[in-house]
This record gives C-alpha cells, sequence and structure tokens, in this order.
C-alpha cells in the first residue's frame, strides 16, 4: 500500500488541541475537523507511529471516505466505490458500528445494513469469492452521519489507547490514562523539576508523567488490531517500535512522588508503576494531604482530588477543598493543577485560578484548574553574577476576588497572617468567596513555559 492516507484521532472533548500538538511533534500536519476529532494526511507507516506515541488520543482511524448522502441509494453506491478489498481480505472480520446526528438517515440500524452489505458485494466481486466467513482479522468499520455528511472509517487501534498493557488490576474510580497524560502535557511540568500527586490513588498521573518524562511510548507494550491486517506491512510496526525504543530516556533526574491515604491503592500503583516501566522514577507512599510539603522549589502539583459526587460525600469535599490554600501556600514557588467537577471550587479556595479548561473524566463534565507559580530563574554563567531575586508571588498566595465585599475580605484575611507569612497573601483559612463566583470560561493571563508542552 502507498499514497496518503487520511488519518483521524479521535479524543475526548477539549483535548483535540494536545492531541494536535502531539501529532506536530511526530511530524504531521493536524486540523480539527469536528469536536474530539483532528485529521491529519500521512503514509500508511503513520498507523503504527501514531497508534505507539499518541497519549492524549482515544483511537487512530482510516478515513476511507467522506461524503453528502441523504438516501440509502447514495450511501450504498459511495460505499461500494471504495477499495474495502486493500484493507480487509477475504477471511477477515468486519463489524459495522453506526451514529447519526442531525441526518436525514436517521435509522442506525439502517445505515449499519446498507454499508455492510456494500462492502460484502465489493469485497466478493474483488477477491472472487462467494462467501466471507469472517474469521480473519478483526477491520471495525464506523458509519458517522453527521449533518447529512457521511463519513466511513476503519479502526485501526482495536482497544482504546487508554489501554497502555500496565494497569492490569483496577481500583476505585481510576482515571483515564489519555486523560492523565493530558492533565502532565497541559502543566508546566518538566523532568528536572519536582512532580506530586497528593490524591494519586492507583498512581495515573505519576506513572503517565513517568512515561512522558522519559520520553517512554504508551503503546510501546500493546497490541493493535491493524497489527493483523494483511494489508500493513509488519515491517513498519517493528521499525516504529525500534524507534521509540531508541527514543527512551534513562532515569529521571528528580522523583516523582504519589501520596494518598489508601493502603491498598498505593499497593496497585506500585504494581503499575513496576508494568509499565518507570518503578525507578515514581515513588509512592502513605501520606495525608494536610500533612504536603516539600524543600524543593519550582515544582508541581497536578492531581484528580475527590469531587463529592455522592450525597454523603459532599461535606467532607466541601471541607477538604477548603483546607487547600493552607497547605499549598507552603509550596511558595511551586504551579498547581487540580481537575473537579466541583462547581465552586475557585470560591472554596479563595482564588481564581489562571486558566481553567473544560474536560471530561468518563461522563463527568470536570475543570483543569491551572495555578501558575512563578518561573524559575533562569541557569547563569560561573564568571555572571546572578540576577537580583525578584518577589514571590506564590500560585496559591494572590487572591485575585474584585468586588468590595471580597476585597474587604481579603484584606482582614491577610491582615491576620503578615506576622507569620510576610510573602505570601494567603489566608492561613480559607476565604469564603463574598460575591459571585468567576467565570469559568475566559482564561486570565497565563505564564508560559520556556517550551511549548504546556501551552494551551
Amino acid at each position: 500500500m502507498v499514497g496518503q492516507l487520511d488519518l483521524i484521532a479521535t479524543a475526548t472533548f477539549g483535548l483535540e488541541a494536545v492531541v494536535s500538538r502531539e501529532l506536530e511533534a511526530l511530524g504531521y500536519a493536524p486540523k480539527t475537523i469536528q469536536p474530539g476529532r483532528v485529521l491529519f494526511q500521512a503514509d500508511p507507516a503513520a498507523i503504527a507511529r501514531a497508534n505507539l506515541w499518541l497519549r492524549a488520543a482515544d483511537r487512530v482511524l482510516v478515513r476511507m471516505d467522506a461524503f453528502p448522502a441523504t438516501d440509502f441509494g447514495v450511501l450504498f453506491d459511495r460505499t461500494f466505490a471504495l477499495p474495502w478489498h486493500e484493507w480487509i481480505g477475504p477471511d477477515g472480520s468486519f463489524p459495522v458500528s453506526g451514529r447519526s446526528i442531525k441526518s436525514q438517515l436517521s435509522s442506525v440500524p439502517a445505515c449499519q445494513k446498507i454499508v455492510k452489505k456494500a462492502i460484502v458485494e465489493k469485497l466478493r466481486a474483488a477477491h472472487g469469492v462467494t462467501t466471507l466467513d469472517e474469521t480473519g482479522p478483526r477491520c471495525s468499520v464506523e458509519v458517522a452521519l453527521l449533518s447529512d455528511e457521511v463519513t466511513l472509517t476503519l479502526d485501526t487501534t482495536g482497544p482504546g489507547l487508554h489501554k497502555r498493557g500496565y494497569r492490569t488490576l483496577v481500583g476505585k474510580a481510576p482515571l483515564k490514562e489519555t486523560l492523565a497524560a493530558a492533565m502532565v502535557l497541559l502543566s508546566f511540568w518538566r523532568p528536572e523539576r519536582p512532580l506530586v500527586d497528593p490524591f494519586c490513588g492507583s498512581g495515573t498521573i505519576p506513572i503517565e508523567a513517568g512515561l512522558v518524562g522519559r520520553n517512554m511510548a504508551p503503546g510501546l507494550n500493546r497490541p493493535f488490531a491493524a497489527e493483523a491486517w494483511p494489508s500493513l506491512a509488519s515491517a513498519a510496526w517493528e521499525e516504529a517500535r525500534r524507534e521509540a525504543r531508541d527514543l527512551a530516556r534513562p532515569e529521571l533526574p528528580v522523583t516523582i512522588l504519589g501520596t494518598d491515604v489508601d493502603d491498598e491503592a498505593l499497593s496497585l500503583a506500585r504494581y503499575h508503576a513496576q508494568q509499565a516501566g518507570v518503578s525507578h522514577d515514581v515513588q509512592f507512599s502513605h501520606r495525608d494531604f494536610r500533612e504536603l510539603t516539600s524543600k524543593r522549589d519550582y515544582g508541581c502539583i497536578i492531581t484528580n482530588p475527590p469531587y463529592g459526587e455522592r450525597i454523603g460525600q459532599r461535606d467532607d469535599v466541601r471541607a477538604l477543598y477548603e483546607t487547600m490554600p493552607e497547605v499549598l501556600r507552603r509550596l511558595k514557588t511551586w504551579s498547581h493543577y487540580v481537575l473537579t467537577s466541583h462547581p465552586d471550587f475557585e470560591q472554596l479556595v479563595g482564588q481564581k485560578a489562571d486558566r481553567r479548561r473544560k474536560l471530561y473524566n468518563g461522563r463527568i463534565q470536570c475543570t483543569y484548574y491551572q495555578f501558575h507559580g512563578p518561573r524559575p530563574p533562569k541557569p547563569t554563567a560561573e564568571h555572571e553574577e546572578p540576577a537580583a531575586a525578584a518577589p514571590i508571588e506564590p500560585a496559591f498566595g494572590s487572591v485575585r476576588i474584585t468586588c468590595a465585599a471580597g476585597r474587604r475580605a481579603a484584606s482582614r484575611a491577610t491582615a491576620s497572617t503578615t506576622a507569620t507569612s510576610p510573602r505570601s497573601r494567603w489566608p492561613s483559612t480559607p476565604m469564603k468567596a463574598a460575591c459571585t463566583s468567576p467565570s469559568t470560561t475566559a482564561p486570565t493571563s497565563a505564564r508560559r513555559p520556556n517550551t511549548p508542552t504546556g501551552s494551551t
């Protein structure tokens, strides 16, 4: 098989830009064509490379065609005209899934039957057979209709890309690996900076950070559906895996830390880190969030704390969030990244985030709050005098509430803590916001990292 292919990387809503940057890093030119769908053109070898390397995408599809259709005759004819025989062998299995949104061809089962029939007739004619037993490699087909536009795709991935292969044991409410990786990629973290997840659970965020920091391809140790397709040379997969192994970096310069109070979850986290090959880069320990502290500077907190979705947990989660300023203000030079579905998070912590991004954790709509700390100082040459230290403004230290009641509350809280913490403007007890909740859509100005990974 030669020539350029239309490939689509699918993603959870809100992560299209992250996936686009990953594709650019692989040398491709991405274009978001729909929410959750990023198109790029590449040769067949890109199927292997994209599946191996994409951290935040859900799967990689081959777009066979896209065309308008408002009747079943057009759907059948356009489907039959495609070169299915170049992808599916005479014994290939090709289940057809479907969906239809705002289209005249609204019956999904009917669309599936038409597409299946057209592919069957094409394969019989092209392969010169009368029966198709479908006992061979699986080539999943999807017919998707949106506003009378049909898109026909083949799924090259198989089980979703979040299934890295290292999490063989499942704990309570696990975070998807793709979302955890995206949280790391959206942060200012670098391998030379400390990283702590104080609510690590079974360890997904620290493990994904370890894979990112060591430049380890997340799909290196799992199979993909397209590996069994006769249309794709096995040499392409072998070369992609060889490239991935060659590009992996040695152990991280700074150990990533994950803490939790659930010993069973921590046991799973240690096992998963070993399975992922980052057990020497990630350390897990039993620690209450209120005990969090660090002597290191310019680190990152990246975490997915409890949400309090269940009625009995709401008061506990609210109380937990109210302790966050008191704890995180100890880390004056750190940046903090928190994913939560709690609608009043900024009010509970008494501070607006520098940036917010709407994301979905499964079916739960969340916001990824980003509180940016100061930039690390630039290294100086031996003969140069170090620059004068700029005043430190902690990420959790600047109360940015603009209404009069909020300013008065902030002033009282600041005055009460000046004696113990002259540099920090963050109250020792969380301030209840005295005005309306800030907007969660328009981002405030953000500091950019020295490299583009953390840009949003």
